[in-house]
């Protein structure tokens, strides 16, 4: 067993990253695009990326030939799906290639996206957390809010990273926001593990009908003007999130990936002006 001490990956994420599913797609067509997009992100200020999906060490090594410093992670790599052996060697290649850049994330998924399995971890509860705290760097959850966050700061404790996925909508109209975050939220609906998470924050079945409720939907989605969403963030931080994983959320036809709106991300978290 490796005896050094837990590396505190805080310190080199930064405040805020981009969560992203664009950035590990295997289309040999937006290859370029991909790479682009991540050398940009670097270039904006942001601290990291985080593959989004069932992604896999060998996405992140692709974007680290394109990038210099910005620290690459996976969001979540599916412990069913890899296997633990080969992860390993890929992870030990892509650290002597760019040391200190790559955070592996991993993940249980969920029965109903993997019916051949007789069970699937939920990696939103106490259990999950005490987990994160004693045996990895810290914990990743999704679909969360900022009082979740101060809950699980208790149990993870000081040391663990704690870096959320934050959902965000830049729309400031209530009616279009609420319908793109709904659109969005329909498959965490019908997870369990996540509705039973919701209920843990005090929400009831009445809240997971109709694509959501207005006070579940604004709970789970940052939107508004951009001093609203920079303030939803600041309760994150507040409540005890080292560093918040953004996930971008658009209406149909939007740019893939959302270069201009990441730039926005960029302007509104101040992220530009302290790379600068």
């Amino acid at each position: 067993m490796h005896s050094a001490p837990r590396p505190a990956p805080q310190q080199s994420l930064g405040r805020f990253g981009i969560f992203s599913h664009e950035l590990r797609s295997e289309d040999p067509a937006l290859q370029d695009r991909r790479r682009h997009a991540a050398a940009e992100l670097e270039d904006l200020g942001f601290g990291a990326i985080w593959l989004g999906g069932n992604s896999s060490v060998h996405h992140a090594a692709a974007l680290a030939e394109s990038t210099e410093r910005i620290a690459l992670a996976t969001g979540i790599l599916k412990i069913w799906h890899e296997n633990a052996d080969t992860v390993a060697r890929q992870r030990a290649e892509l650290e002597d290639a760019h040391p200190g850049r790559f955070l592996l994330g991993l993940g249980a998924s969920h029965a109903q996206l993997a019916p051949e399995l007789p069970a699937a971890l939920a990696a939103l509860g106490p259990k999950m957390l005490r987990l994160a705290r004693d045996r990895a760097a810290g914990a990743h959850p999704a679909m969360v809010t900022p009082e979740y966050i101060e809950q699980a700061r208790e149990v993870l404790g000081d040391g663990p990273l704690l870096a959320p996925v934050v959902t965000v909508v830049l729309e400031n109209d209530r009616v279009r926001a609420r319908a793109i975050a709904r659109d969005f939220l329909d498959l965490y609906l019908r997870l369990p593990n996540y509705t039973t998470n919701f209920e843990r924050l005090g929400f009831t079945d009445e809240d997971f009908t109709g694509g959501g409720s207005d006070r579940l939907v604004d709970a789970l989605v940052a939107w508004g003007l951009d001093d609203t969403i920079s303030g939803r963030l600041t309760e994150f931080h507040t409540a005890g999130a080292d560093h918040l994983a953004l996930q971008l959320i658009t209406g149909e036809g939007g740019e893939s990936p959302p270069l201009a709106q990441w730039r926005r991300l960029a302007d509104l978290t101040g992220v530009t002006a302290k790379s600068a």
